[in-house]
């Protein structure tokens, strides 16, 4: 640590983060958006017998893995990318210094993240990761990494980079042992609810459908013994029982709104649908096409969107927003949708 400088620019990334105020559908069509499905269908093909062996040794469904790694890191693609990574033992040695509302935590991790170099399994450059310390394919803290990880590819060494397989192992034990995850059973179903139901307690699917709450899709509840709990996020948007594995994907963020977009993408990359019910006032999510023409049509216009990839990132948000300011689109929320590409095809 002699020769540490701390990185204390994390401090204007603690205190001043970008706030977009989503709408619960503009959050889940930007996290379960086009690039993401098909990426992950991609990714499911190419991995195949990883993922059959880690559904094997540990009975978490593929494709919540995959969707949880496609949130995290765009399916790898962002690890080591300087835009967005930064070496994180500075960076936690500037927080454990001046952070002191969550000193104690960030002390903690920056020990860990030592620990993880005294063992031998990465040197301090190469544990790059997000200016809080989040690492590797599906974002591991080093506490994670240190007591959770996996060495599934048997090369001696735990490591969340490089190849998935380390990463997507301990993910995979994470949802085991810290979500109790149970194998084969669903994170639940969206639903239709009668009017005037009111309960909205953990009870049976089997008893949920007596009380006249079916699938929205008409499919029968496939294990009427599981448990599960009515959620209605948004009021007249759709309705799902939801029931242990969506509080496992919980455990790795503790976020409703994170956990339905990991469990709907998971869906999606498995081949279903979108919800049936839509959201009041929602868009639908833009294609992939339709996502770069927009960014396009942005850096055209002067707001530079870091490139046009496809993807709805901070750079494309931040972009959007100007944009909606400059010419009075209310409300100026960075959202990336329909109503911003039908004005900038206007504009044009």
């Amino acid at each position: 640590m002699s020769a540490l400088k701390p990185d204390t620019s994390v401090y204007d990334l603690l205190n001043n983060q970008d706030e977009f105020n989503e709408q619960l559908w503009q959050y889940l069509n930007r996290r379960v958006s086009d690039f993401r499905i098909v990426a992950g269908k991609e990714r499911a093909k190419e991995l195949e017998g990883l993922l059959s062996r880690l559904e094997q040794d540990y009975g978490v469904d593929r494709y919540i893995l995959l969707s949880l790694w496609g949130n995290e890191s765009s399916y790898g693609d962002v690890i080591d990318n300087p835009k967005y990574m930064r070496p994180i033992i500075p960076a936690l040695a500037a927080l454990a210094f001046g952070a002191p509302r969550r000193r104690p935590y960030w002390e903690q991790e920056l020990i860990n993240a030592l620990r993880v170099v005294e063992r031998g399994w990465a040197t301090p450059d190469q544990m790059i990761g997000s200016w809080a310390g989040a690492m590797g394919h599906t974002q591991w803290m080093p506490e994670v990494w240190l007591n959770v990880g996996v060495d599934y590819d048997k090369d001696g060494r735990i490591s969340p980079f490089g190849k998935p397989d380390d990463a997507l192992a301990g993910t995979a034990k994470f949802l085991l042992n810290r979500g109790d995850y149970q194998k084969g059973v669903a994170w639940g179903h969206e639903v239709k609810v009668p009017s005037g139901l009111k309960r909205r307690n953990a009870r049976t699917y089997s008893k949920w459908a007596d009380a006249g709450v079916t699938r929205a899709d008409g499919k029968p509840f496939p294990r009427g013994g599981d448990k599960a709990q009515l959620q209605v996020p948004v009021p007249g948007g759709p309705a799902f029982l939801v029931g242990q594995n969506f509080k496992a994907v919980m455990s790795y963020n503790p976020a409703f709104s994170y956990a339905l977009a990991v469990c709907h993408l998971a869906d999606r990359i498995r081949g279903d649908g979108p919800f049936i019910q839509k959201f009041p006032g929602g868009e639908r999510a833009l294609t992939v096409a339709e996502m770069q023409e927009l960014q396009r049509r942005l850096t055209t216009a002067g707001f530079d969107t870091g490139g046009a990839d496809g993807r709805a990132g901070r750079d494309t948000m931040r972009a959007v927003r100007a944009f909606q300011k400059k010419v009075g689109l209310d409300p100026a929320d960075g959202y990336p949708g329909l109503t911003v590409l039908a004005r900038l095809r206007k504009d044009a």
